[in-house]
């Protein structure tokens, strides 16, 4: 039997959820479906709701609320409310003992061992290693006396024989045999519900209608398209889309462990919100990803185009991005984190060059600080040249363009063999922002001495 095909749609009233567990740092992957479900929801003016899946136990006390409420506000999303599955307890069980009373929720006691011998021996077998339902056969007495015993059930979602099929807003046609899976543990032994059974209620309850999640849990999806059926609700009342997981620059899977790509990590390091969410936003599909707000990403389609295949989320790609965002900041837009005393009219020279914002501490220290620069072999007599042609004060923007061409004259030089050594002497680097801006800043006295030191 195949179940009702599940067409994509885009309507309103829209609601959808952020949900996300405070179980450690946000990490770019799950950053990545957040974004989704916030922009589908704001281009369909709908309702968005934060839900945190804090029913994880001693697991979530490694992350905070408190954490996860400020990366998402530093990337910029917002919600309408708030809402964690810890309080929810009732909803969770009232869904239980329907699906008790139906028979489509069974209690087990066979430990994590006896569980495992089985699927090695139907692996010795040449059989898919899926649960064999065995508890369904579990007399009332033999519960009694396992209970007794001081054993405690947990509970499997018995899943029907059908083939559950959906049409993906972002991937197209998908389908899973359910025949193919176990059936999945929903409650715990000691109550509380597991994820995929509280999110499928959850998403039920709350009158979810859009729903974007990775690729990795079409699996899930299933289940709580068949979990929702059961419930006696609407399995398309959700239009649902999966985004490919993500890989690292080298096509391997990107770790959640990996603490580089949490957003902490990333914000730490000096990425913009503006040049993160684009990125995000734009992966696996063809679009080039340039800085924008959230609000500006929302009037785009960011679910069209997507690629099947795992998209890379490449450092060096996110930096390109991000060197952009920063050229487009103004000045008061950082002034509070650049080095103490950084002007406008350094920003406005830095800017452009930086891929990150810690870089500019460095070129303060070239403007106004102390740096050595490099004894360059064989320059010599032309830095002492330069020296001598070096223009009196006041200097302004146009300082550069004169001296260089009263060193042209003296000396024959042109193009890098003129510009490089002065370069490498006046900031101890062979690439940086535009000298007709930093030279006015970096004055006379600390030119001079800067020369002198590199043609020693």
């Amino acid at each position: 039997m195949t179940a009702p095909n599940h067409q994509p749609r885009l309507r309103l009233p829209s609601c959808l959820r952020l949900a996300v567990s405070p179980g450690g740092p946000l990490h770019v992957g799950t950053a990545r479906i957040v974004l989704a479900n916030w922009l589908l929801a704001r281009r369909l003016g709908g309702h968005v709701t934060l839900r945190l899946d804090d029913t994880e136990g001693a697991r979530d006390t490694i992350g905070s609320p408190d954490a996860i409420r400020h990366d998402l506000g530093w990337l910029g999303l917002d919600w309408d409310e708030e809402a964690r599955q810890s309080d929810r307890s009732d909803r969770y069980n009232a869904a239980a003992e329907t699906l008790k009373a139906a028979g489509r929720l069974y209690p087990c006691f066979e430990s994590e061992a006896e569980l495992n011998a089985k699927r090695e021996r139907r692996l010795r077998q040449g059989n898919p290693p899926i649960y064999d339902r065995a508890m369904l056969k579990l007399t009332q007495a033999q519960r009694a006396a396992a209970e007794a015993g001081g054993k405690r059930p947990y509970w499997r979602f018995r899943l029907s024989d059908s083939t559950i099929a959906w049409d993906d807003v972002a991937l197209g046609r998908r389908q899973v045999k359910l025949p193919t899976l176990s059936d999945p543990v929903m409650i715990r032994a000691d109550g509380t519900p597991l994820a995929a059974f509280a999110g499928g209620v959850d998403d039920l309850e709350d009158g979810i209608t859009h729903l974007v999640r990775g690729e990795d849990l079409a699996h899930t999806t299933a289940v709580q398209l068949d979990l929702a059926a059961a419930l006696g609700r609407d399995p398309a009342a959700i239009a649902r889309a999966h985004l490919p997981a993500l890989a690292d620059a080298e096509g391997d899977r990107l770790s959640r462990r990996a603490g580089n790509f949490s957003i902490r990590a990333l914000r730490q390091l000096g990425v913009e919100p503006a040049a993160l969410i684009a990125t995000l936003a734009r992966l696996g599909s063809c679009a080039e990803p340039r800085p924008m707000t959230p609000a500006e990403l929302a009037a785009t389609d960011c679910l069209a185009g997507i690629a099947p295949t795992s998209p890379r989320f490449d450092m060096r790609a996110l930096l390109a991005v991000n060197r952009q965002a920063l050229a487009q900041i103004p000045f008061a837009g950082v002034a509070d984190r650049l080095p103490p005393g950084a002007t406008e009219a350094f920003w406005q020279a830095v800017r452009g060059s930086l891929d990150l914002l810690s870089e500019a501490r460095g070129y303060w220290d070239v403007v106004a600080g102390t740096i050595v620069p490099p004894v360059i072999d064989g320059e010599a007599a032309f830095l002492r040249a330069a020296l001598d042609t070096l223009p009196a004060e006041p200097w302004d923007g146009s300082v550069w363009t004169a001296w260089t061409e009263a060193l042209k004259q003296c000396t024959g030089r042109t193009g890098k063999s003129l510009t490089l050594p002065l370069r490498l002497a006046l900031t101890g680097e062979e690439r940086g922002p535009a000298l007709q801006a930093l030279l006015p800043l970096i004055g006379r006295p600390r030119a001079a001495q800067r020369l002198a030191v590199a043609a020693s």
